[in-house]
């Protein structure tokens, strides 16, 4: 009857049977399990970390009377710097970027480890992801704390983006003195549109007051003087009829009318009726 053997020590076994002689031939299986071994004991259990992704101060491994199997969390040196990068630079992360993968992974810059000393000596337009790889870089290979190296990256990330929109602006300039025409900016194309909606609500807006406008065309209108709800009892309409002035009843909307002594509008032909004596046609001949 074959022995039961834990799983974490299958492969411990059988090298000491192929270091005794009693397997002469290594199972298939053998160099995978040692390159994977299994979990330690209990089942489910993580196994033990290293200080290149944990967290500072975290045990590396779960106590003994643990009854936990929550893995411990992972971390690394370039999340806090890359979490502060963009919150010191917020607009970095509208920048266009392309997240399609190639057919490759692309291989690592040559210049890196003691020989990457400067961020220019990767481009004069770096990505924030350089300026972040490059701090890690001060951090771990030239002797820098993290604050100090976080310090020079972004000071030198500023510079360099300084420098290229110099170089724009002076390579635009230089263009326009030339004769080139730029079309629209981005910005301006938004605001175009932005103007093109806010044209369409004063549109409506004057055709809903146009045609309210023809629903009061054939209404009188008076002009108020003082409060709408002073009643004068008619005194202000007897003193205004004793002084000779008439009212006018015309509608809000008149053309006016072309005749052989000139224009004519339909408040003139209306004043001019009123001043006559017999503006209402009672009396006769």
């Amino acid at each position: 009857m074959a022995t039961k053997r834990i799983a974490n020590q299958v492969h411990k076994q059988a090298s000491r049977l192929l270091r005794e002689g009693y397997i002469q031939q290594e199972p298939a299986w053998f160099r995978a399990v040692l390159d994977n071994p299994p979990l330690p004991l209990p089942a489910r259990a993580p196994p033990s970390r290293t200080r290149f992704d944990t967290p500072s101060g975290a045990p590396l491994t779960a106590p003994a009377d643990s009854k936990k199997t929550k893995p411990l969390p992972i971390k690394y040196v370039e999340d806090e710097l890359r979490r502060q990068f963009f919150r010191d630079h917020p607009f970095e992360a509208f920048r266009q970027t392309t997240l399609v993968e190639g057919a490759t992974v692309d291989t690592e810059h040559p210049i890196r480890g003691a020989q990457w000393r400067r961020l220019r000596q990767r481009g004069r337009n770096p990505s924030p992801e350089d300026a972040i790889r490059y701090a890690v870089n001060l951090y771990e290979h030239h002797d820098m704390d993290l604050s100090s190296a976080y310090a020079s990256a972004v000071a030198q990330f500023r510079s360099l983006r300084a420098e290229l929109e110099v170089a724009r602006a002076v390579a635009r300039s230089e263009a326009e003195h030339l004769g080139m025409e730029f079309g629209p900016s981005q910005v301006e194309i938004t605001f175009a549109k932005e103007h093109k909606a806010f044209r369409t609500f004063q549109e409506a807006a004057a055709h809903d007051h146009t045609a309210e406008t023809e629903r009061k065309r054939w209404k009188a209108v008076v002009e108020r003087e003082g409060r709408p709800d002073n009643w004068t009892k008619g005194q202000e309409y007897t003193r205004l009829w004793k002084e000779g002035v008439r009212p006018v009843y015309a509608p809000v909307f008149v053309e006016p009318q072309i005749k052989p002594e000139g224009l004519v509008t339909q408040e003139q032909a209306t004043q001019k009726i009123s001043a006559q004596a017999d503006f209402m046609k009672v009396i006769t001949a």
